[in-house]
């Protein structure tokens, strides 16, 4: 196991036994890492060695992570996330960098970790899923607004953004529309204020409608093996008189009888289905 790298501008040895690679000044830590790079390309993958190697590696640079996460601060989320985050693209970068490459590791890893932190970004702090273009434009639009706002003192129009963002009024006003799916709020919210009794009222008490589909859904379910078990003739009836809506003399004519002996039919099977559905709603 190695238990010394040379600082190559004093040449002077440290203990890696004994150096705890997050308190390694940014200045060192780029120095270091080579060190460490080329000793990963002399060990064998998933030994004691080669993982205390990638470990030290990712501690030394964590600085890395912290500097990138700090692009963000301010945007309402936990910078522990965001610097969680950012550590993962700062290990895809160990995983990935060569020391062939003859490019320092903060200027190939830089990327990734931003990369990493933007795809958080975009991925899990919209409530809704938007497309990324509407994702950008919610950005560019934020910014226009507060740039137009200082200057006229007052809300800019849609008309003045588009102007400003070289864009189009609509492009604006869905922009606008998008940018409402950032945020959401539960439907079990407490409401206040006017319309709200005693304020027990939820945002699910005045928004949505009751779907009268979703009973058919249930029918249907139950309906679907009754209809499986009548005969050839009665499915065909049931067919001609609610599928085809044929009249019961029509039907008679195809099926060679009175109007009146395909009217008991009917009855027949409707009163057959519909006690078979009562039944399955008394066993559930």
């Amino acid at each position: 196991m190695e238990t010394a790298v040379v600082r190559p501008e004093t040449q002077d040895a440290v203990d890696t036994r004994t150096m705890d690679p997050r308190t390694v000044a940014p200045r060192d830590a780029r120095q270091l890492s080579r060190q460490f790079f080329r000793r990963l390309t002399e060990l064998e993958e998933g030994t004691h060695e080669y993982q205390y190697a990638r470990n030290t590696l990712i501690e030394m640079n964590m600085s890395l992570v912290r500097f990138a996460a700090g692009r963000f601060r301010g945007r309402g989320d936990d910078m522990e996330d965001i610097v969680q985050t950012g550590m993962i693209g700062l290990i895809k970068a160990i995983d990935r960098f060569e020391l062939s490459r003859e490019v320092e590791f903060t200027s190939f890893a830089l990327p990734y970790i931003v990369g990493e932190i933007k795809r958080f970004f975009r991925d899990t702090t919209w409530a809704v899923h938007v497309p990324r273009r509407l994702q950008e434009l919610r950005v560019e639009l934020a910014r226009a607004r507060e740039e137009l706002a200082s200057r006229l003192d007052r809300e800019p129009t849609v008309a003045e953004l588009a102007t400003l963002m070289n864009i189009g009024e609509r492009e604006v006003i869905e922009g606008q529309i998008a940018s409402n799916g950032y945020n959401s709020s539960s439907l079990d919210a407490a409401l206040t204020g006017e319309g709200a009794e005693n304020g027990e009222s939820v945002l699910a008490d005045f928004i949505g409608v009751e779907e009268d589909g979703l009973r058919l859904v249930e029918d249907f379910h139950s309906l679907a093996p009754l209809m499986a078990e009548l005969s050839e003739r009665d499915r065909q009836i049931i067919h001609l008189r609610f599928v085809e809506e044929a009249t019961q003399a029509e039907i008679g004519e195809r099926l060679g009888c009175s109007q009146m002996h395909v009217s008991r039919l009917i009855k027949r099977i409707i009163t057959g289905l519909r006690e078979g559905m009562l039944g399955e709603l008394g066993c559930a």
